[in-house]
């Protein structure tokens, strides 16, 4: 830890961002990425440390079913569900976006967090499951998450499950693959979450984080080697068929 930072009565540096560790995936590619745009960010599962950071953010890969039963065997879902209540900035990450709504195909009988109406249903067997690669984003309205980010970007997917939100209004954006779309981003109030993983998106998705930290009120830099005006990918596909 920097020795200019401030450490707050849990032990959390003051104004940390806190990566959310319930034993899903390597969280490390996450904290850099933040910390290539200047953000501190503490990895852990500590209760009290949720309960004091300036933002929450769940990543994460796996199977839902043993998620959510790490979340509560570590203790996590109270404070989760406190703060996320009270209003502090949320963002979840891959199972971190299904994890918010309350079920799963992939794990029937496990509830899930159930902030967000809806429940989580596999891709089709029309497709290639897992989705894997590069796919665009196309918004649904505006977002301050993708300030400077142009609509139709390409992030980095790896999944086999999406969300289905009872609200549209819920619906961020939106992902066409091979003939089927499915809701690839989701934000209401303080809480925001995607499919895709900004941490292995490139600039754009270093760009995405640091337009996170920003709606927290946190300090960031520019992004490292961003090229001014970056564009993204061509947004003008075919316009999908299905929608699961």
């Amino acid at each position: 830890m920097s020795q200019t930072q401030a450490v707050g009565a849990g032990g959390m540096p003051g104004g940390a961002l806190y990566i959310i560790d319930y034993g899903s995936g390597n969280l490390r590619s996450v904290q850099k990425a933040f910390e290539h745009v200047g953000v501190p960010a503490v990895v852990g599962s500590d209760p009290q440390a949720i309960r004091e950071a300036t933002a929450l953010v769940l990543p994460g890969v796996g199977a839902f079913g043993a998620a959510m039963e790490q979340l509560k065997g570590k203790g996590l879902v109270e404070p989760l569900v406190e703060r996320i209540e009270a209003g502090v900035p949320f963002l979840g990450v891959c199972l971190g976006l299904q994890l918010l709504f309350e079920r799963s195909e992939e794990d029937p009988g496990v509830d899930g967090l159930s902030l967000i109406r809806g429940d989580v249903r596999s891709l089709p067997s029309t497709v290639k499951v897992p989705h894997i690669g590069w796919n665009q984003a196309e918004l649904c309205g505006c977002s301050d998450l993708f300030d400077g980010i142009p609509d139709g970007s390409a992030f980095y997917f790896v999944h086999s499950y999406a969300v289905v939100p009872r609200l549209p209004g819920d619906v961020m954006c939106m992902t066409d693959y091979d003939g089927i779309t499915f809701v690839s981003g989701i934000e209401t109030g303080n809480v925001a979450a995607v499919q895709f993983h900004p941490e292995k998106s490139s600039t754009l998705g270093l760009r995405f984080y640091r337009n996170f930290a920003r709606r927290a009120g946190l300090a960031v830099e520019p992004v490292p080697g961003e090229p001014a005006g970056a564009a993204g990918a061509d947004a003008s596909v075919p316009g999908p068929e299905v929608v699961i």
